[in-house]
């Protein structure tokens, strides 16, 4: 399974808020198959679709920061930044710290993009039968990515052939997608 969520890390403050973040940062919180999509593969999608120097853009809140869960994370992360900063010649200056606390988002913060399309939500809530079910599964993610403009519906039907799904379960999800407007 592949879960996205924002919320807010990196910071000291109990409970932050959108309004109230205080010296947290606002994040994504990715859950991910490593049989699928390596954790270096992800630090370098994270580099390659940001600005890693912005400094302290706006405080704490849009700063570039990266929370590793383990020693290997924390390795892989100094890897890839070090070939990174070699290959471009240009410093990253993302904060690298150990993960501690994640606090979630408020839920119209959840899938952004996504609700943007109102007719897609309304037919994606009729097959969920939570916001929570709807947030936290994979179609959500994708779907949330593609209508930023990353990957393809037909890429997306052929990525759930991977997805631990039955065969109800898959035809129903290209059912759902092929009959939302885009």
């Amino acid at each position: 399974m592949i879960r996205t969520r924002v919320g807010y890390a990196g910071g000291t403050s109990i409970s932050p808020t959108y309004k109230q973040m205080e010296d947290h940062t606002e994040c994504l919180e990715i859950d991910f198959d490593q049989t699928i999509i390596s954790f270096e593969k992800i630090v370098r999608h994270f580099w390659d679709s940001h600005n890693p120097n912005r400094g302290t853009y706006k405080g704490r809140q849009y700063l570039s920061i990266f929370l590793y869960r383990n020693e290997e994370q924390k390795q892989a992360l100094l890897d890839v930044k070090k070939t990174l900063e070699y290959t471009s010649n240009k410093m990253i200056e993302t904060e690298i710290v150990p993960f501690k606390v994640f606090t979630i988002a408020e839920d119209r913060h959840q899938k952004y993009y996504l609700k943007r399309y109102h007719h897609a939500m309304e037919q994606l809530y009729s097959y969920f039968t939570t916001h929570d079910t709807f947030n936290d599964s994979t179609l959500a993610a994708r779907l949330n990515s593609f209508v930023k403009g990353y990957g393809s519906l037909s890429g997306l039907t052929i990525e759930m052939k991977d997805w631990e799904l039955d065969k109800v379960q898959r035809e129903r999800l290209s059912e759902l997608i092929r009959k939302i407007r885009w």
